[in-house]
């Protein structure tokens, strides 16, 4: 299935404030428009120096009852209504600066992110939509609840929530399915809200949890139904166990294309399920490194290159996005030449040949857009070298590469190594454009 969708930002910054479901902070948010392949960051405003929360799996941090990310010791917490009304506009960048630990909670539904960013505008970007396609069933399963990721054929993402509350008769049992898109979730998803049951309710509050609500504020539901309170729709409880599910799924960091079925799931669940929806694409991905097709064979490199044996450090490339993004695959054997002294016994490839790995799959990127112009990029300057990890026989080393600048007589590249899913070495190298009869 091959998508054709163009990456989105918002097109202005737009504010919103208010205080936090369960602390009670008063919080104030502001949404940027963010740059291509950017993601969803979070941005600490009031810590010294301000911290990023990149939206992935690796930054989840286990909460009761709701969503939170993490990087260090610094937290974004109750994200999940916030994400689902992101994922319903179907934003890939956006910067979201706060200056508290809780995001707003206002009434208990994601509309007031809804429509603050919907009238913010939407800006198409120069850049292709990378979802995560679903393409192997994945089941989760912990006592009586249940979350399914399936296959689908459709081009979005399909949502069934059974929600079973058979044995309380203020909610029943509910059942919601819906394919996820802006109009859709506007009519039918964006006003439902949190809902929590009387017991609950007096149990958080005498531990101090929500204290500042009132059934008036939050859906406070007993056998009777909603205290002091009444449903928007009949089935809200689902409803919002959907939006939730949304919200949790845009953790994955792209969007997600496939079927989710889900049996009770709460936050916890529904994680889980996002970090093996990601782990079964990352699985997959390295597969076809090894077995697909190559965009440039070594024959092909050898036209565009000056290198040669032993100097020439990239097999193929797999993947190039026209003049920003390239990667590439060096098979690291024991018969490479350096290792008959680098070092005898304990063979570890030369963290400089790594760079000039790096540098030579750079080459590729700029040939690009260099190929009729007379010009070839030699290597200038390297910095923020690292190496992290030792490449030995066997690995096969991933060289990514992307442009930062390219102007007439220089171009500057950020560049990272990885073995598996595991950064090797990473560096910014700056290169001179020259004649390259030169």
């Amino acid at each position: 299935m091959k998508n054709l969708k163009q990456q989105k930002t918002i097109k202005t910054e737009v504010r919103l404030s208010g205080r936090g479901l369960f602390s009670g902070k008063d919080v104030k948010v502001l949404f940027k428009p963010a740059p291509p392949d950017a993601g969803i960051v979070f941005v600490r405003k009031d810590v010294d120096p301000p911290v990023q929360i990149r939206v992935k799996p690796e930054n989840i941090v286990e909460r009761n009852r709701r969503t939170a990310l993490g990087n260090g010791q610094v937290y974004v917490e109750t994200s999940e209504h916030c994400l689902a009304a992101i994922a319903a506009l179907d934003i890939d960048n956006i910067f979201v600066e706060l200056d508290a630990e809780e995001l707003p909670g206002f009434d208990g539904s994601s509309e007031e992110y809804f429509n603050t960013l919907r009238k913010s505008g939407l800006q198409l970007q120069d850049a292709e939509q990378h979802p995560i396609i679903v393409t192997e069933s994945i089941c989760i399963t912990e006592g009586d609840k249940s979350i399914y990721a399936l296959p689908s054929n459709g081009n979005g993402l399909n949502i069934t929530y059974d929600l079973d509350y058979t044995q309380h008769t203020g909610i029943g049992r509910q059942i919601y399915s819906c394919d996820l898109n802006e109009a859709d979730y506007a009519q039918n998803l964006v006003r439902a809200r949190t809902f929590v049951l009387e017991a609950e309710a007096l149990q958080m509050q005498a531990m101090g949890i929500g204290s500042h609500l009132g059934p008036k504020d939050i859906l406070v539901i007993n056998s009777d139904g909603p205290i002091k309170n009444s449903f928007r729709f009949a089935d809200e409880c689902v409803r919002h166990k959907v939006v939730d599910l949304i919200g949790d799924l845009r953790l994955a960091g792209r969007p997600i294309v496939g079927r989710v079925v889900a049996y009770r799931s709460g936050h916890v669940l529904n994680q889980k399920l996002v970090a093996r929806i990601v782990e079964s694409q990352r699985k997959a991905g390295q597969r076809d490194l090894l077995s697909g097709k190559p965009i440039l064979d070594i024959k092909r490199i050898q036209r565009i290159l000056p290198h040669r044996y032993p100097f020439l450090l990239v097999d193929k490339v797999v993947e190039i996005e026209k003049d920003r993004r390239i990667k590439g695959i060096k098979n690291v054997t024991f018969n490479e030449q350096f290792f008959q002294g680098h070092f005898p016994g304990t063979p570890v490839m030369p963290g400089v040949l790594i760079v000039e790995a790096l540098a030579q799959v750079s080459g590729l990127l700029f040939a690009q857009k260099l190929e009729h112009t007379g010009k070839l990029a030699v290597l200038l300057t390297m910095d923020g070298v690292k190496i992290r990890k030792s490449v030995i026989p066997g690995d096969q080393l991933i060289l990514i590469a992307e442009a930062d600048k390219i102007r007439s007589r220089a171009a500057k590249c950020n560049c990272k190594a990885m073995v598996g899913n595991d950064i090797v070495a990473e560096a910014q190298l700056k290169f001179m454009l020259v004649d390259d009869e030169v």
